[in-house]
């Protein structure tokens, strides 16, 4: 059995500068997503996300992480569907809304919702929704995981919206 069999049979090493860790995935670009979903009470709640990733294709499982301290974990803890909406770079204004704290991100319009309630952006290049599988608390974060049961879009051509070193980036095919 190799080491990654069983992780906790070793001593642990020192964790990595926290500063360092953050400027090496800082530089690492990722797309944006916002990830929005119902509260008990019938309202939206959502946020800007750029750590989702695909898990399984078959089955169609994609996984996002959202910080606990989030004023959106509350609701996503307890959450059992959830729409991931993929956006397009000229919707770098939107993302910034649904990333700032305090305020109301929906109040501004430009959403709509699912059959089963869960808002998606309007304009967004494509969208995912999502039954949660599970939330797994990883430091102060939690990665949750969702079985992808409908998809659509309005611009799945639209260039995507990126993020790379604390701004919004551009994603372009080489030259070639």
């Amino acid at each position: 059995m190799s080491a990654a069999d069983h992780p906790a049979d070793h001593p642990a090493d020192e964790p990595m500068d926290t500063a360092a860790f953050r400027a090496l995935v800082g530089r690492h670009p990722a797309g944006v997503c916002v990830v929005a979903l119902t509260d008990d009470g019938g309202a939206p709640v959502g946020f800007t996300a750029s750590s989702v990733v695909s898990v399984s294709s078959t089955p169609p499982v994609l996984a996002f992480c959202v910080s606990g301290r989030s004023s959106s974990w509350p609701a996503l803890a307890v959450a059992r569907s959830v729409a991931v909406s993929f956006l397009a770079l000229d919707q770098a204004a939107l993302a910034e809304r649904f990333a700032a704290r305090g305020v109301d991100r929906f109040a501004d319009g430009g959403w709509s919702r699912l059959p089963g309630g869960e808002p998606v952006v309007d304009g967004a290049r494509e969208w995912v929704r999502g039954t949660v599988l599970t939330r797994v608390p990883l430091g102060s974060s939690h990665l949750v995981a969702i079985a992808a049961t409908d998809h659509g879009g309005h611009r799945p051509e639209a260039p995507p919206l990126a993020y790379r070193t604390g701004a919004w980036a551009e994603v372009r095919p080489l030259e070639g």
